[in-house]
């Protein structure tokens, strides 16, 4: 339990090489695939992306927000730009919304998924990786899902950036369960 409660996320500005190994992307996708799934869906995809696809990533991600936004200031453009060059791994985690049972409701596909990304920033901490998961508008983005070439069915829920961290991270404040518990029925 205590490995569960030390997991904190990581700035990808503190994230250095070297990027998790071959066999540990393996390891983080196998405990993703754990994640709940009802109706045995399978609603998640994972797109690894490292080396020289990040720069791809990062050209992706500045057409996109100048197509969003043709107005974007050099600073916008720049901090767009650096998003995936900052980590040395990105995972962008999908949900598929299949047809296989229709009576299993979108938001349970996707809440799989969300369980992935967490199962894969778990093991990440556990291989002794920074991982943190974000999205922003490239998240949402038509033209992102098309160079990624995703379909229409398939949402991008997070990027995750994850690797080696060199510096000490402090614990962040974290709240009391108790002020958003309630015990009902009682």
């Amino acid at each position: 339990m205590s490995f569960l409660l030390s997991r904190k996320s990581i700035v990808p500005q503190w994230m250095v090489e070297p990027a998790p190994s071959k066999d540990d992307i393996d390891y983080l996708l196998q405990a993703a695939v754990r994640a709940p799934d009802h109706g045995w869906l399978r609603p998640w995809r994972f797109l690894v992306v490292e080396g020289a696809a990040r720069s791809k990533l990062s050209d992706l991600f500045v057409s996109a927000l100048q197509k969003r936004n043709p107005d974007a200031t050099e600073e916008q453009i720049e901090k767009e730009r650096s998003r995936p060059l900052f980590a040395p791994l990105v995972i962008v985690v999908c949900s598929v919304m299949t047809e296989e049972k229709p009576g299993v409701p979108k938001n349970e596909r996707v809440l799989s998924a969300g369980a992935a990304a967490q199962n894969i920033l778990l093991a990440a901490h556990e291989r002794g990786y920074g991982a943190i998961w974000l999205t922003g508008a490239a998240a949402y983005d038509p033209m992102v899902r098309e160079g990624l070439e995703l379909d229409e069915n398939t949402d991008i829920i997070g990027f995750l950036y994850i690797g080696s961290v060199e510096r000490e991270v402090r614990e962040r404040a974290r709240p009391d369960p108790a002020d958003y518990t309630r015990h009902w029925g009682q």
